[in-house]
């Protein structure tokens, strides 16, 4: 019987699929490999930074007391609205502003002075740059116990200076302003050539075309320092006056060891938010309070470092 003309031949076997291209080793390890190498940062990270912020915050919701570390009862919000009734809270706040400007403020302008001076052709440069930082090489320790013999009431070097050209003795320790001003002293002592290197650094990206055409046009060195200096400098500015107004607030080594108590003199007279967080955990034993004081801190240091960005850029855009 003839196959009719519409019946259809069976199908052939499938054509062979070709194997899916396998990407080589090598590539795979060199596309991992950033990972790899940063993968430790962030570990340490976690470990020693996300994760002691995060559980300060647990602590900061319970009542924990030192010697009962292990024990946690819960109060919620109770910590920080003690804080908002204590009056030596807003005394530490008080004192970290004051103390904060009192030696942010001399130090930048002294760092900036320096710095323009360095950046001229002197004889020993080298010299002068390693002096600038031998303060900050100095631990805080010897340098807050020296100043606090210079600072003293009876035998200190700036009593007998103002006792020399016919002034009162000062107490360095128990006034307030007084020793507030000593402890910002040392502040500025130590940190104004660590900032004034990081003016010089900025100072010398500043192409030297600018100077000339200055120089050109008649401006003095007091004007090419303010119309081209200084505004080359701006985003320097901006970086050591977030990090100085960091490490205000965080201050405590030269406060505790410049009368050696954690109360911040007497009368708490410049006890700042550093000494009362140490004052509530490991002199009362209070470590949900502590810990609710370190996260106002770092709170508090937050909306700062916001605060100065948004001031520099909108001073960049009035520039424009």
């Amino acid at each position: 019987m003839a196959l009719s003309s519409t019946a259809r031949l069976p199908a052939g076997p499938p054509a062979p699929v070709a194997p899916a291209a396998s990407v080589p080793a090598g590539r795979v390890r060199r596309r991992l490999a950033p990972y790899g190498f940063l993968a430790p940062f962030f570990v340490l990270f976690a470990a020693f930074g996300l994760f002691p912020l995060v559980y300060t915050a647990w602590v900061s919701l319970h009542r924990v007391e030192l010697q009962t570390s292990d024990r946690m009862d819960w109060l919620g919000l109770q910590n920080y609205t003690r804080l908002l009734d204590d009056p030596f809270f807003w005394n530490a706040l008080r004192n970290t502003f004051t103390i904060g400007v009192l030696s942010t403020v001399p130090q930048l302008l002294m760092a900036l002075g320096l710095a323009h001076l360095l950046n001229y052709k002197l004889r020993g440069r080298t010299f002068f740059r390693v002096a600038m930082l031998m303060p900050y090489a100095t631990s805080v320790a010897a340098a807050t116990l020296v100043f606090a013999q210079l600072f003293g009431r009876d035998y200190g070097l700036i009593n007998w200076v103002l006792g020399s050209i016919g002034l009162d003795p000062v107490d360095w320790q128990a006034d307030t302003w007084a020793s507030q001003f000593g402890v910002s002293a040392i502040v500025t002592w130590r940190w104004s050539g660590y900032n004034a290197l990081i003016y010089l650094a900025g100072m010398q990206a500043i192409p030297g075309e600018l100077y000339e055409s200055a120089a050109v046009d008649g401006a003095s060195r007091w004007q090419q320092f303010r119309h081209v200096t200084v505004p080359g400098l701006r985003p320097t500015i901006v970086f050591t006056v977030i990090v100085s107004t960091i490490g205000a607030t965080q201050l405590f080594g030269e406060p505790l060891l410049y009368e050696g108590n954690s109360g911040g003199g007497i009368s708490h007279q410049y006890q700042t938010l550093g000494l009362y967080l140490y004052e509530q955990g490991w002199t009362f034993f209070h470590l949900g309070r502590a810990a609710a004081v370190a996260w106002v801190m770092f709170l508090l240091i937050v909306v700062l470092a916001l605060l100065n960005a948004a001031i520099a850029a909108r001073r960049n855009r009035t520039d424009r």
